[in-house]
């Protein structure tokens, strides 16, 4: 027998060209290719007399070829092969494309099995290329449950299926994760049989339960690979914090914090008095008070003689973190400072010094913090905004500035609390489901192209009341394919024609690093009237002067992006709005929109998101942290998933080999995601 280990190169017709192939679906082992799962089925097991069948619907059917086919040389590149096959309903002709030697694998006078489609009409129909095997060969392309796989360039679906079916024959298939009583109480196939029945099923029945085995699987070791990750991380120790009374940093704030911002600080303050690295996620939505639970954090580090280093992505919201946390903790007592990759070298070296010596209890910065010129005299905190913009080998990298520093996340994007536990790991999870008082609603409208007129009289108003005005488009450079409004001429237009009067600024993402903070610190400073910009604006951007957000060809982005951009608007005293518009009239993109205009409530917005579009979507990139899954589907196997976490929380890992099996298979998973490997 071959092990699970072994190159798929050992397999017959899998050579060295191919395997390059198989790799682009990540496939290199036998076990990659085993739990290469198929997308869908293809029930071929019905079989229908000739003259059932229907135009453009494949469909399996017997019958007997009644002449030796014909082939008619007719351009290079073009052969046609001819056969006419007949039951005792009617006859059919099929034509094959380049496939004489196939199609002369038809004998006249025998019986096959065919597979495909009928074109044309009443007059005359015809099947192109149908597949198609001999009554007394196995069943391999038709008279089956056929398994639809995800492929690329080069590895036909048959292909694919001889592979699998030869590694399933060569090898066991990965061992049982799951113990018997998990599997009897929640209805689960056993593993060997589930892995041949979700390559073979002999019914979709059983491929539906094969499918659910391996979702429930995926989950249930997922699971526990992270309660090992907090067991690991709770046998570490650091000093707890012996200061933990947060009321003068309370009584020295200006306004009340609201229930949510007070049960997230008191989380906090649990973790650090607990004698173990904090790992803490605080989600909430826009605008809901994220940053004063971290200088909450900072407040309660300092006073137990440690640093916090606060790293965002931008500069721009770097210096508005500063801005807000040096007016507020220096009152107290801390010393805050700013690093920056803007900064002058003797600027950065000075700030370095305090940072080294001690003298700077909270660091607000960028990547600088990053660097190996930066140390840290006693760092205990470490605080990153908008965690999907940070990897976790930047985390671990400013973490390892100090010894076992506290972790605290802070996002923005709002995600239901289940999905959280999987995006973010193994850290526990605080929500911030509250505006702060005065919070302004931002009033959202869904208007066509007619309104423009309407639109650019708004924005005149808003500019001459002393506001500024955000107008957001999806592309950069005009396409005319697309057909969507690109900022570059959007920007020029509005200048030049709409509002010669006005100051309007341009800002995408294309730009360099230092144009970019230009463009925005002058905005932020009131110099332009207008900025059109893409979604580099999405996060980190805070002009409490800004009242209007106009969003083009709204339909090209997600409800939760769209959100985040309306976001930038209604952080001031002022009334705010958001107009979105589109040129998408169909019903589910209105719906879709519409639900923008109905809620301001970023965690409804964000599960009507994952609903209508998808993880994938949802999520953007990799770099979100989304755990990658073979089989399961966050979004429509929720069920499962908490049946998983709730049976993983119940088991207790000992030495049977299905416990040794799930170490393994942990093991195996985060190298894999360490990787970026499916």
């Amino acid at each position: 027998m071959a092990r699970l280990s072994d190159p798929i190169t050992i397999l017959k017709g899998v050579g060295t060209a191919k395997a390059k192939l198989f790799a682009q679906l990540q496939i290199y082992t036998l076990q990659d290719l085993i739990c290469h799962f198929p997308r869908g089925y293809e029930d071929r097991t019905k079989l229908v007399t000739i003259d059932k069948l229907e135009p453009d619907k494949p469909a399996c059917f017997r019958a007997m070829v009644m002449n030796a086919p014909r082939t008619a040389h007719i351009r290079t590149g073009l052969d046609i092969t001819k056969v006419r096959v007949a039951d005792a309903t009617a006859r059919l002709d099929l034509t094959f494309f380049n496939q004489k030697f196939t199609a002369e694998q038809l004998q006249y006078g025998q019986e096959y099995v065919f597979y495909g489609a009928v074109r044309g009409d009443f007059i005359g129909y015809n099947m192109p290329s149908p597949v198609f095997e001999a009554l007394d060969a196995p069943p391999v392309s038709t008279r089956r449950i056929l398994p639809i796989y995800p492929l690329t360039a080069g590895i036909s679906n048959a292909a694919m299926l001889r592979a699998v079916q030869q590694a399933l024959a060569v090898c066991d298939p990965p061992e049982e994760v799951l113990p018997e009583e998990v599997r009897r109480e929640y209805g689960i196939l056993p593993a060997e049989r589930a892995y041949h029945a979700i390559h073979a099923p002999n019914s979709l029945e059983e491929a539906a339960l094969a499918k659910r085995r391996m979702i429930f699987e995926e989950f249930f070791v997922f699971s526990a690979g992270l309660a090992r990750m907090r067991a690991s991380r709770q046998q570490t120790r650091v000093l707890p914090y012996t200061a933990c009374n947060c009321t003068p940093f309370l009584t020295a704030l200006p306004f009340a914090l609201t229930n949510a911002q007070t049960r997230a600080i008191q989380d906090i303050q649990r973790d650090f008095s607990m004698g173990i690295p904090m790992n803490r996620l605080v989600q909430g939505d826009v605008g809901s008070g994220k940053t004063m639970v971290a200088a909450a954090a900072a407040y309660l580090t300092a006073q137990n003689g440690g640093q916090a280093a606060l790293m965002a992505p931008t500069e721009i919201l770097a210096e508005q973190h500063y801005a807000t946390l040096e007016k507020i903790l220096s009152p107290l007592g801390l010393s805050v400072c700013l690093l920056t990759g803007s900064l002058t070298p003797k600027q950065k070296q000075a700030v370095r010094e305090e940072i080294a010596h001690g003298r700077a209890q909270l660091v607000v910065g960028t990547h600088a913090l990053l660097t190996g010129d930066t140390t840290f005299d006693h760092l205990r905190l470490v605080i990153t905004d908008e965690q999907h913009r940070f990897g976790v080998a930047q985390r671990s990298a400013l973490g390892a500035k100090g010894e076992n520093a506290h972790l605290l996340v802070m996002s923005a994007t709002p995600i239901p609390r289940t999905l959280a536990l999987l995006m973010y790991g193994d850290l526990d999870v605080s929500i911030l489901d509250e505006l702060p008082p005065g919070r302004q609603k931002v009033d959202t409208f869904l208007v066509g192209e007619a309104y423009r007129p309407r639109i650019n009289a708004f924005l005149r108003r808003q500019v001459q009341e002393g506001h500024q005005c955000y107008v957001v488009c999806p592309a950069v450079e005009e396409n005319q394919e697309l057909g969507l409004k690109a900022a570059e001429t959007w920007a020029e237009t509005l200048q030049k024609t709409v509002f010669p009067d006005l100051r309007v600024l341009l800002l995408h993402g294309q730009m360099k690093g230092r144009e970019k903070e230009a463009v925005m610190a002058r905005f932020s400073r009131g110099e332009g009237d207008i900025l059109v910009a893409t979604t580099v604006i999405e996060v980190g951007v805070d002009v409490p002067n800004a009242t209007l957000m106009v969003i083009e060809d709204a339909d090209r982005f997600g409800l939760s992006q769209l959100h985040q951009l309306r976001g930038r608007v209604g952080r001031g005293s002022a009334k705010s709005y958001c107009i979105l518009t589109t040129h998408n009239h169909s019903p589910q993109t209105l719906e879709r929109l519409k639900a923008l205009c109905q809620t301001n409530d970023g965690f409804r917005i964000a599960q009507e998101d994952l609903r209508l579009r998808g993880p994938g979507d949802f999520f953007g990139s990799r770099q979100s942290g989304l755990p990658v899954f073979r089989c399961a589907d966050v979004t429509c196997d929720l069920e499962t998933l908490q049946q998983a976490q709730q049976a993983s929380a119940r088991c207790r890992a000992g030495d049977t080999p299905e416990s040794a099996a799930l170490r393994a298979r942990i093991d195996e998973l985060f190298a894999r995601r360490e990787a970026g490997r499916n």
